[in-house]
């Protein structure tokens, strides 16, 4: 049985909190590959879904949340 896949909080980066995205402090989930391990890039970021939809956002941003 595979795992639900993790819920994050995105705090967001310096530009946008300067600029007043609305992604900031939204609850996301993380997109799972066919292996069930989340999608990471090479450069720290993570596809992400949003309720408003899929993002790339940097990994160091999210904060898990617990099960």
């Amino acid at each position: 049985m595979p795992n639900p896949p993790a819920s994050y909080r995105y705090l967001g980066d310096r530009l946008c909190r300067l600029t007043g995205s609305p992604l900031v402090g939204q609850l996301c989930v993380a997109v799972l590959d066919g292996r069930g391990k989340c999608i990471r890039g090479s450069n720290g970021t993570m596809l992400v879904e949003f309720a408003s939809g899929r993002a790339v956002v940097l990994g160091r941003q999210l904060r898990k949340l617990p099960a």
